[in-house]
């Protein structure tokens, strides 16, 4: 801990006020007095509001620490407040804005070169955005523009973000209902395995879902020439799909010369043990979707191609046609830069395992018997635990949120996940210390033990 922060990042939790404390609940109000009420929800129970974060620690305007298991919507990989990112930014040069596509800063080819030798194929090339959303978007044009074909198809339970085109392919009806005359028509959606209610438990139903809509084209009649997925669906519930589904849809796009896109935003930068989770379960992208890890903490995402995916965009005439003001911003794209230098130098990818490993082994043996807990599941760092009300297995809706709300009077942040809330999703730093560890497994087994 130095004197300019109050929290080290290695601490357990310290709460001094019942959360959310009287600092908090005054803001709060302020908020709602200021920002669109469908934003942040405000209850007597959330939020709190934070004033620091440090490691893997975050401080709040009462004076409480918490452990974040959410490590900010997954942004600190790294733990909040990186030295890595720090260092970076500090030695960088004093130029805090350019003009991305027309006169570049140099820290955006800096960062363009290292994203190409990022990529899984051989020649690389890259459009940068601010938030993953925006490279959503990107990279479902970039499908449209290479496969010749507009219709798309995505899967039950993905987010993909809130702007028309991603939102036309997350299909929760929470965020779509306010919207569907807005939203492109030409969306299928096929079902994502789900091994604890699948029949076929290599997701053979599933794939012969994706083979029909490729066959018979979307909704609106366009013919499909792009699928995205999340090789892991996050907010979705942390759900795994089985290596064999993976690998067959990679199989189906190439046999209908479709494009796959691959929604790397949360589990890329190393947090599912690999630089690319794609690369181990079996998935063979044509387009790669990064962002969140990538600017440890500042904003920035990614739609990265091979060259042969990425030239179906006309070259430049002096007007881009996809771009936007703070394209290539030059301190994201230096703290980017040097995330992408410490998942190797780090070993970003091994400490997720690591880590991932003690709290999965850890939650297994407290929760994997708890009454309607149907499942304790993760890939590096991860990790959901699913309530069901029944042995019918039907999702015992908002548990998810009820146990990250009482998580957080004891000083530890979670989010839930899944379309019914019915998962306590965590995705926690790779900082997080081995006594962290151990103390939030203990405290979410109590917790869950005691939390209807």
């Amino acid at each position: 801990m130095t004197e300019a922060t109050r929290v080290s990042g290695r601490e357990l939790p310290r709460i001094h006020v019942r959360p959310p404390g009287p600092a908090s609940a005054a803001m709060a109000k302020r908020l709602h007095e200021v920002e669109s009420r469908n934003v942040t929800f405000v209850s007597e129970h959330w939020p709190v509001f934070w004033t620091e974060a440090v490691g893997a620690n975050v401080l709040d305007a009462d004076g409480n620490v918490f452990v974040d298991l959410t490590s900010a919507f997954g942004v600190a990989l790294l733990g909040h407040a990186s030295p890595v990112v720090q260092e970076a930014l500090r030695g960088g040069s004093s130029l805090i804005h350019g003009m991305g596509d027309i006169h570049p800063p140099a820290p955006k080819l800096e960062l363009l070169e290292k994203l190409a030798a990022f990529g899984p194929w051989p020649e690389t090339k890259a459009i940068l955005s601010t938030g993953g959303s925006e490279a959503v978007e990107a990279a479902l044009k970039t499908g449209a523009l290479a496969s010749g074909r507009p219709g798309v198809l995505a899967f039950e339970g993905a987010y993909h973000g809130l702007t028309a085109g991603s939102l036309s392919a997350t299909p929760r009806p929470h965020f779509r209902a306010l919207f569907e005359d807005r939203l492109y028509g030409g969306v299928a959606f096929a079902p994502f395995p789900d091994h604890l209610r699948d029949p076929t438990p290599d997701g053979a139903d599933s794939l012969e879902a994706v083979r029909d809509a490729l066959k018979h084209g979307a909704p609106n009649g366009d013919p499909i020439g792009t699928i995205i997925i999340e090789p892991i669906q996050a907010r979705g519930g942390a759900r795994i799909p089985p290596e064999a589904f993976l690998a067959g849809l990679s199989s189906l796009a190439r046999e209908f010369d479709v494009l796959l896109i691959a929604d790397e935003i949360m589990t890329g930068m190393g947090r599912c043990g690999a630089p690319l989770v794609s690369s181990v379960l079996g998935l063979e992208p044509d387009i790669v979707v990064v962002g969140k890890a990538l600017g440890g903490g500042m904003p920035i995402s990614a739609c990265i191609a091979p060259s042969r995916v990425m030239d179906a965009w006309p070259v430049s005439d002096g007007e881009a046609i996809h771009t936007s003001t703070f394209l290539g911003h030059p301190l994201s794209c230096t703290a980017a830069a040097a995330v992408l230098d410490a998942i190797q130098s780090h070993d970003i990818p091994r400490r997720s395992r690591e880590v991932g490993d003690a709290l999965l082994g850890g939650l297994r043996s407290r929760l994997m018997d708890a009454p309607g807990v149907a499942d304790v599941r993760g890939v590096g760092l991860l990790l959901g635990i699913e309530f069901v009300e029944d042995e019918a297995l039907t999702p015992a809706r908002g548990r998810g949120a009820r146990v990250a709300e009482a998580a957080l009077l004891e000083g530890l942040i979670l989010l839930p996940g899944g379309d019914h809330g019915h998962v306590l999703e965590l995705t926690p730093p790779a900082t997080l210390t081995e006594q962290q560890v151990e103390h939030s497994v203990r405290v979410i087994g109590d917790i869950v033990g005691r939390t209807p």
